[in-house]
């Protein structure tokens, strides 16, 4: 609920200044009307700001926390609690800070007479819009607790997938961060030091010595300018990447480049089809459903896609029909979308190729990361291989001179 300031005029012409708590401004409003004549201004007031933030809550609702928050809601509406009751029971098992803090604020809205959906629209800032949309969807078709466990599944795997792309990448980042900072030291710390002992000894240094020294000086005299220089590029990179133009130019970019192109295709397919499949489910019309399915899909390019297929669906063409020109997303997809529409299964044809998409993508990521753990080592070998024979080179050779002097 909301708390609302406003001020009125009362029958006999008096003004009248209160406050009222209300689900929105038209309620308010409303409720105003039935004790004074006119409704002058009417603003909504802002709770007190907490000066302290608790670091304990998470910055956005994890796809774990959707799943098990689906899951739950399906067994008690199912068990035949009521909605406010199972919304507090829910709230008060919660691990979640960010979805307990939610559904306690939507759980007053519910018992006031509202629904779930909106409450949730209203108070869940960081809730996906496909799990309000499929909960409002289930609500109006009466199939709440079916749209409840197929928001479970679906996040249950977008939760599996997400688990094994970060396990798989967690090791080769390791080695590249540990790597790195091994070379920066080496490059400021042990190569200035063995530059004074080799020129001590007043002999012509090697190409590869020299380089090796002047790239050391380099980075010893000007470390503030390569932290300053990358800095500056990853705030452009981030700042172009805020704009409309930034989001579609890498969103291209991204299908563009060798094994990432292909992850990315396939990842945009499986997404399509599980989120389309499970509003469609929940009772959403087609047009709805592509329609928040273009706002919630990861690639860019797709959701501008979905976009103007919607537009091809209202003038009368099916869904194959409209993705039949995509640059995006497969043709098999595509194919057996209109397979789909022909049979009348869409909604299992979807969830049967968004399945296969879903393996396919995590075929490709493993396939990728297996190949980034030796191509790392191997690039890392060549670093540490030049450094080696930059210092050895000079010391080998004075160490012959040496001897061939005796």
């Amino acid at each position: 609920m909301q708390t609302y300031k406003y001020r009125a005029i009362a029958q006999d012409g008096t003004t009248i200044n209160g406050v009222i708590e209300a689900y929105d401004e038209f309620e308010a409003v409303n409720e105003i009307r039935k004790s004074y004549a006119v409704v002058e201004s009417i603003t909504p007031l802002d709770k007190k700001r907490r000066i302290n933030i608790d670091i304990n809550e998470p910055l956005w609702v994890s796809n774990k926390t959707l799943s098990l928050t689906a899951n739950q809601f399906f067994i008690m509406l199912k068990a035949g609690l009521s909605m406010s009751r199972t919304i507090e029971l829910i709230a008060d098992q919660c691990d979640d800070k960010l979805m307990r803090r939610y559904l306690r604020a939507s759980a007053q809205d519910v018992a006031a007479g509202y629904s779930l959906s909106n409450s949730l629209e209203k108070n869940g800032k960081k809730i996906p819009a496909v799990f309000i949309e499929t909960v409002r969807a289930g609500e109006e078709s009466g199939t709440l607790e079916q749209s409840f466990q197929s928001l479970e599944v679906y996040y249950s795997r977008a939760d599996k997938m997400q688990k094994k792309v970060r396990s798989a990448l967690t090791y080769p980042i390791l080695v590249l961060l540990i790597a790195v900072v091994v070379i920066g030291i080496v490059m400021v710390v042990l190569v200035p030091r063995m530059t004074e002992t080799l020129q001590s000894f007043g002999t012509d240094l090697p190409l590869i010595t020299r380089i090796l020294i002047a790239i050391s000086d380099f980075f010893v005299d000007f470390w503030w300018l390569v932290l300053l220089i990358i800095g500056a590029l990853a705030l452009a990179i981030y700042l172009f990447g805020r704009t409309e133009r930034g989001r579609m130019l890498y969103s291209k970019l991204r299908f563009k480049i060798p094994v990432i192109g292909k992850i990315t295709r396939f990842n945009a397919a499986a997404q399509t089809a599980n989120t389309l499949s499970t509003l469609l489910a929940a009772g959403l019309p087609v047009t709805r459903a592509l329609e928040i399915v273009s706002r919630v899909v990861d690639s860019r390019c797709v959701g501008k896609e979905l976009n103007e297929a919607i537009v091809k669906l209202e003038g009368g063409m099916s869904l194959g029909e409209a993705l039949k020109d995509s640059l995006y997303l497969p043709s098999m997809l595509i194919e057996m979308i209109t397979v789909g529409e022909s049979s009348g299964m869409l909604e299992d044809t979807l969830r049967t190729i968004g399945l296969y998409y879903g393996e396919e993508a995590t075929a490709a990521s493993d396939k990728a990361l297996s190949l980034l753990e030796p191509i790392i080592t191997i690039i890392l070998g060549v670093v540490v291989g030049f450094i080696v024979i930059a210092i050895y080179v000079p010391i080998f050779s004075m160490s012959s001179g040496v001897a061939g002097s005796y």
